[in-house]
């Protein structure tokens, strides 16, 4: 089989579970032969042996599982970032770097803040911000000590200095205060249907197993206690949780409570400000 047979064989039986077979196959076939795509193009009549063509069966079978193409990569890019990943986190979406961007805004270059990253899984938030702002001190919580290894990997990989703590969102922090808390908890509600099509990314990361507030709504309750004044709180939440989220805020004693939408128009980032 050449690499030609071998993409046009890879896009068709990828093609029931991808809206991207192409780009799918080309990234699986590229990821055995070491090869970029570009350089893929340029070898169509080129021989694939059969030790990296039973490899490239395996990954397609394990695509068209429904297995995230990041998984398989064992990579996804974020931000400027190519971060490791694996089933102990979730995969990074483009959608949380409006997250990033939002917390780039509130923290001037060259000054010192103090932020935390709650539920950090591969460190991805946290570390597109260290590596924008050097100058912060970040620390960052998760529940799974799993997540933890693999953002601590991320770290060293991207060279970004970023303190992890194990434990429930505020739990690692009790005497602490920050000038600025991120956070992308779980808030798919138990029983959304979405969930049938991310079975391979860890549950927990995903839902509260409730209605899709719950970490939410403890994120915010504790924050007063660990805010400086004037500090920013910034979650990501469902497109449908906008209206939600600011109550939740506004109730809570925060200002300047506003949601910011992705690029499809979708309320996706809401925060406040602690006066």
């Amino acid at each position: 089989m050449t690499i030609g047979e071998a993409l046009m064989q890879t896009q068709a039986a990828v093609a029931a579970v991808s809206d991207s077979a192409r780009l799918d196959a080309e990234l699986l076939l590229g990821h055995v032969l070491g090869l970029s795509r570009t350089q893929l193009r340029l070898r169509h009549d080129q021989a694939l042996d059969e030790t990296r063509g039973l490899r490239l069966a395996t990954l397609t079978e394990r695509r068209c599982g429904g297995e995230p193409i990041a998984y398989l990569l064992g990579a996804q890019g974020f931000w400027s970032l190519d971060l490791e990943v694996n089933a102990a986190v979730l995969v990074p979406r483009p959608e949380t770097e409006l997250l990033v961007e939002w917390a780039l805004e509130r923290l001037p270059v060259g000054e010192t803040r103090r932020v935390v990253d709650l539920g950090t899984g591969s460190g991805a938030i946290a570390l597109a911000i260290a590596v924008e702002r050097p100058q912060v001190q970040i620390s960052a919580s998760d529940i799974s000590a799993d997540a933890l290894a693999v953002a601590c990997r991320n770290a060293a990989r991207v060279a970004a200095s970023v303190d992890f703590h194990e434990g429930r969102w505020w739990q690692p922090f009790a005497a602490a205060r920050f000038d600025l808390v991120v956070s992308n908890p779980p808030y798919i509600a138990a029983g959304d249907p979405h969930l049938a099509a991310l079975g391979h990314e860890p549950a927990l990361a995903l839902s509260d197993g409730a209605d899709g507030l719950q970490a939410l709504c403890e994120i915010i309750a504790g924050a007063p206690a660990q805010l400086r004044p004037n500090g920013w709180l910034l979650l990501e939440h469902g497109h449908d949780q906008g209206a939600a989220v600011r109550a939740l805020l506004s109730a809570a004693g925060f200002d300047s409570v506003s949601t910011r939408r992705d690029l499809e128009a979708r309320e996706r980032v809401s925060g406040g400000r602690w006066r």
